[in-house]
């Protein structure tokens, strides 16, 4: 332990790896585990991506790529951005990545400066603090509560501004509330944030398909007083069910652009070759998959969500997008079944995995120890059977 260095002694294992490790080994021992603790769609990459990876792969796509990507998948990026959300960028704006999770990293570690502050909307994707703190820097939260829909307001970011604060990070739709901010409420953040011209802005939108609010997906991009400072991150995991073949962007101001190349040439290079061709029809030929898709993660959060509501001790929410719910749990924090007490969200977490057999992830691994979420990305069978042993367990709390 001592050989290692302080910077990894200091990060944290993800809680959402951890829980989806521990119910694999349960499941290894002979456990019926049913895993709601990974954000993973449970449908197939659409065939006509997967042909496009078969053409890529018979076309010879086997050399080295570009550190930023293909020129024309950096091209049917734009157009995307153009498309889907009025976004003008150019192919040198944009950085491919290998997942959206290194686009972020990418963009905190060429951005921000060891002591300074990132401001963090709470609850938070559970890799936000633990890629501030490879930066060195400092994660300052901003609490949100289910009662305000767990959305921060301009106010509160304002009060949590000081000298050191370089940048802000958040996502919409949100991991793990499935919160979505509206344009109205970005531009008001985007307004307040004119007056501080050094602040700069990462704008997490990888589940920006998965959309229930009827509304169009707003970037905060989309205001020109602001787009200079804000890197836009997307990807192709949530909304294309391509979460293993690992590919990520930003789209950001040019210079930002060039300094994540600089530092991505240093770790990784360039993204999987079949994975960019393939997301460049993902990109440009756009099926109803992708409908059919988020009308089905709508139809299982309503039931998941009427099913909650029958367990006494919930508070809840009705997200917006994403596939996640985060109920407020701490009715059960010090009560026992008798040989457990739960004083916890994450005593209730390993609780409900052992006696219910249901993976959960605890709240306090996303800023918020009142909470725990539930992924509902599997089908209405396996879910109701998960809540209806959730039910049952949590009954069992006196």
């Amino acid at each position: 332990m001592e050989a290692l260095s302080k910077r990894i002694q200091s990060l944290s294992e993800s809680e959402t790896l951890a829980m989806t490790k521990k119910s694999r080994e349960l499941k290894a021992q002979g456990f019926d585990v049913i895993n709601l603790s990974i954000g993973e769609p449970d449908f197939f990459t659409p065939n006509y991506i997967k042909e496009a990876a078969k053409k890529a792969i018979d076309e010879n796509y086997s050399f080295y790529t570009p550190v930023s990507g293909y020129q024309d998948l950096r091209e049917a990026i734009c157009k995307k951005l153009k498309r889907d959300n009025n976004l003008d960028y150019t192919a040198d704006q944009i950085v491919v990545s290998t997942g959206a999770k290194q686009s972020i990293a990418n963009a905190v570690l060429a951005l921000v400066n060891p002591g300074e502050e990132v401001i963090v909307p709470a609850p938070y994707w559970v890799s936000y603090r633990e890629i501030v703190k490879l930066a060195e820097a400092k994660s300052v939260y901003v609490n949100a509560t289910v009662e305000n829909d767990f959305k921060v307001t301009p106010q509160q970011l304002r009060d949590a501004i000081t000298p050191k604060t370089k940048l802000i990070m958040y996502s919409s739709p949100c991991n793990p509330t499935g919160s979505v901010y509206t344009k109205d409420e970005l531009e008001a953040i985007a307004i307040m944030l004119k007056e501080f011209p050094n602040i700069y802005i990462i704008a997490d939108e990888i589940y920006e398909k998965i959309n229930f609010s009827g509304e169009p997906h707003a970037s905060m991009a989309q205001f020109d007083f602001i787009k200079d400072r804000v890197i836009t991150v997307n990807g192709i995991s949530k909304g294309y069910a391509m979460t293993g073949w690992r590919l990520g962007y930003i789209a950001a101001p040019k210079f930002i652009a060039q300094a994540c190349d600089k530092l991505q040439g240093q770790f990784t290079s360039g993204t999987n070759s079949i994975t960019q061709r393939a997301t460049i029809t993902a990109m440009l030929e756009e099926t109803d998959d992708i409908e059919k898709m988020v009308i089905e993660f709508k139809k299982r959060r309503d039931h998941v969500i009427n099913m909650l509501k029958e367990i006494p001790g919930l508070t809840i929410n009705v997200p917006q997008g994403a596939f996640y719910i985060f109920p407020k749990v701490n009715h059960y924090f010090g009560k026992t079944d008798g040989k457990t007490v739960i004083n916890n969200c994450t005593d209730l977490a390993m609780y409900l995995i052992n006696d219910a057999n249901v993976a959960l992830v605890q709240g306090d691994a996303f800023g918020d120890a009142d909470c725990i979420r539930i992924s509902y990305a599997t089908s209405i069978e396996i879910l109701t059977e998960a809540i209806n042993r959730l039910k049952k367990s949590l009954a069992k709390l006196k």
